[in-house]
C-alpha cells in the first residue's frame, strides 16, 4: 500500500466506490487526508518498536499504515464490514496487524491486552468519542497513553480548568492529564465535516481502585446534576446529606459555600469525598 495515496481525495473516492462504502454520518466516517495531522499524532504518541497500539476506526488505514513501521503490533477495531476484503488483503502481508470487526464499544472490552502496556492511537468517530474515552480509561487494563483525534470543542472541554469544568473534563482529568497537541481544520478530512478537530493526548493514565472510582463519580454526577444550582444544593439532593454538613465541607475545601460544580478541580472533589465520607 502506498500510504501517500491515502491523502488523495480521488484515490479515497475510488476506494469507497470499489468497496461500496458511502461515508456514514451515523458512524462518523470522515477520512483523514492530512499528512501534517498524521505527523502530529505520531509525535505525540511517542512510539517505540516494542509498543502495542490499539486503534478505533481505521477506515482505509491512513493512520494505521503510518503507525505500523514504528511498533510491535497494531490492533484495529472497525465497524464497516464492507471493508473486510480490503483489510484481509492487507493483513495477509503484515503479521503485525490484526483487525477486529464490529462495534468498538462492544468489542474493545473483549480484546484489550491483558498483560503489558499499550497505547491508543486513533482518529475517533465523533459520535462515540466520550464513550470510547471512558471505556479505555475505566478499563481493567487502561492504556499508558492515548493520542486521539476529536472535535476541537470536545478537546477544549476536556482540557478545561476550574471555572469551566464539566463531567467530561472532570472524568478525564481524574484518570490522566489531557493536552491539546494541535488544532486540525475541517479541510483535513473527506468528506469535510462541519467542525474543526484537534489532536488530544492523555498521559499519566492511572488505574483506579473500583471503590474509589465509584465514590468519585457518585459525588461528581450529583454535583453536576443541575448547572443552574449551587453545588451544595445538588449534593444535598443527590447524596442525601444535610445542608449544614455540605456547606461546612465546601467552606473547608474551597472557602466558598456558594460555589458551583464547574469551579472545582479533581483534587477538590477528592477532598470532598473524604470529608463527606462518600462510599
Amino acid at each position: 500500500m502506498n500510504q501517500s495515496q491515502l491523502y488523495n481525495i480521488p484515490h479515497i473516492t475510488s476506494l469507497a466506490a470499489q468497496y461500496h462504502v458511502t461515508p456514514s454520518k451515523q458512524f462518523g466516517q470522515n477520512y483523514l487526508i492530512s499528512e501534517r495531522a498524521i505527523h502530529a499524532i505520531l509525535g505525540a504518541a511517542n512510539l517505540h518498536k516494542e509498543d502495542v497500539v490499539v486503534e478505533v476506526g481505521p477506515g482505509f488505514g491512513v493512520l494505521t499504515f503510518a503507525v505500523l513501521p514504528h511498533v510491535h503490533q497494531v490492533q484495529s477495531f472497525e465497524i464497516e464490514k464492507r471493508l473486510e476484503p480490503y483489510w484481509d488483503e492487507v493483513c495477509k502481508n503484515n503479521n503485525t496487524l490484526s483487525v477486529v470487526w464490529g462495534n468498538a464499544l462492544k468489542t474493545v472490552p473483549q480484546h484489550l491486552p491483558e498483560k503489558g502496556p499499550y497505547k491508543v492511537v486513533a482518529n475517533l468517530p465523533y459520535q462515540i468519542t466520550s464513550r470510547i474515552l471512558r471505556l479505555f480509561l475505566e478499563a481493567k487494563t487502561p492504556p499508558e497513553r492515548m493520542v486521539v483525534m476529536v472535535q476541537k470543542e470536545v478537546a477544549e472541554r476536556i482540557c478545561a480548568t476550574p471555572g469551566n469544568m464539566s463531567v467530561l473534563a472532570t472524568a478525564v482529568q481524574y484518570f490522566g492529564v489531557p493536552k491539546i497537541i494541535s488544532k486540525v481544520p475541517r479541510t483535513a478530512f473527506w468528506p469535510e465535516p462541519k467542525v474543526d478537530s484537534a489532536v488530544l493526548a492523555i498521559t499519566g493514565i492511572e488505574q483506579k481502585d473500583s471503590k474509589e472510582r465509584d465514590a468519585f463519580f457518585r459525588i461528581v454526577k450529583a454535583g453536576f446534576a443541575s448547572k443552574r444550582k449551587q453545588l451544595w444544593h445538588n449534593l444535598v439532593s443527590g447524596l442525601h446529606v444535610s445542608p449544614e454538613q455540605v456547606k461546612k465541607c465546601l467552606e473547608e475545601v474551597t472557602g466558598n459555600t456558594k460555589i458551583r460544580a464547574q469551579e472545582l478541580g479533581v483534587e477538590d472533589w477528592k477532598r470532598l469525598i473524604g470529608l463527606l465520607d462518600i462510599q
